[in-house]
């Protein structure tokens, strides 16, 4: 790939951070970055291959140049800004909620569907956290028998949330073990050691938004608009890394063999599946990595034919910047 002009919108958030850590890793063909955020951080040095690099205000940005736009702000800010970076001529990967239903704006895994990106489209969302790690796995087990209904409960860390989240949980641990109050800020309830149920906001329905974002953006993804599927999203006291229950029931029965050898040839998945040995992911065994790590493949007792599974994927890697990083490098290389 030719060295390209780099932006990354809300560049000193956790994403944003882990976007920079990542463009570093992958030896990312960056020429010129430049890095936006709020006015409140603008001039703020951020290190960069060796060079520091003066934050700027996103209020002010003046695109001209960019070629990749990587934008994880909310989204509001990326309905604002991400069509003023594209109208510039830079590729727009957004990491919000902006653009993920809009029909004319794919919503890309590239293991899934990045042939969505032959056409170079200005604008590419990049999906929920949940939901990449989701596909990756959903993806295998349709081309082998047939989606027909998928039940999901997720386990979702504080970190999804953002630097304040993780902070609150620090601080109220600490003060739990102390057996002292630290009423939350951040969260409805106290996250240190507790968990609820609760993840975004409750719409008229009873399920959360994101219970309907997993489940809406993992059809578009699969391109499976009639696929049945229902979702319960979980906050937990960990600070990185989430974790998935998945029940799959297809056209055809499949075996766990089946399914774990499928898996196992799947880009982008490890399977770590030996209970005999205690061989299971768990949320620290996925942080930092890039790979959507899958376990507990088993019969569904209750519907013979159908699969049980657990993954574990880092939210902040596989499940934000490094989706949108692999956005960026299938464009630039096809």
């Amino acid at each position: 790939m030719k060295k390209v002009n780099v932006a990354i919108v809300g560049a000193t958030g956790a994403v944003g951070q882990e976007m920079l850590r990542i463009l570093d890793q992958r030896s990312f063909p960056v020429d010129h970055l430049r890095l936006f955020a709020s006015r409140n951080s603008a001039g703020a040095r951020i290190p960069f291959r060796g060079t520091d690099t003066i934050v700027e205000d996103l209020e002010q940005a003046d695109f001209a140049g960019v070629d990749v736009a990587l934008f994880s702000t909310g989204a509001e800010l990326a309905a604002l800004h991400g069509p003023r970076a594209a109208k510039a001529g830079a590729l727009v990967v957004d990491n919000s909620t902006a653009f993920r239903t809009d029909d004319a704006i794919p919503l890309v895994v590239p293991e899934v569907n990045g042939h969505l990106l032959a056409a170079r489209p200005p604008i590419v969302a990049n999906p929920n956290c949940c939901a990449i790690p989701l596909v990756q796995v959903l993806a295998v087990l349709h081309r082998l028998a047939g989606l027909e209904r998928v039940l999901v409960s997720t386990y979702q860390s504080v970190s999804g949330t953002g630097k304040e989240a993780m902070e609150e949980l620090r601080r109220q641990s600490v003060s739990h073990l102390a057996g002292e109050d630290d009423p939350p800020q951040v969260y409805p309830r106290p996250i240190a050691f507790n968990c609820f149920p609760h993840v975004d906001a409750f719409t008229e329905n009873g399920y959360t938004r994101e219970e309907l974002k997993v489940a809406q953006e993992s059809r578009k993804i699969l391109g499976l608009p009639d696929l049945r599927m229902s979702a319960t999203c979980v906050r937990i006291p960990v600070f990185r890394s989430h974790s998935e229950s998945v029940t799959v029931e297809m056209r055809r029965p499949v075996t766990p063999g089946e399914a774990r050898e499928a898996l196992r040839g799947a880009a982008g998945i490890e399977v770590w599946d030996d209970p005999s040995r205690l061989h299971y992911p768990t949320p620290r065994d996925a942080e930092g990595g890039d790979s959507t790590l899958v376990g507990r493949i088993r019969e569904d007792l209750s519907q013979p034919g159908a699969i049980c599974l657990w993954l574990c994927s880092d939210n902040l890697r596989k499940g934000a910047a490094l989706n949108a990083v692999q956005i960026a490098e299938h464009v630039l290389s096809s």
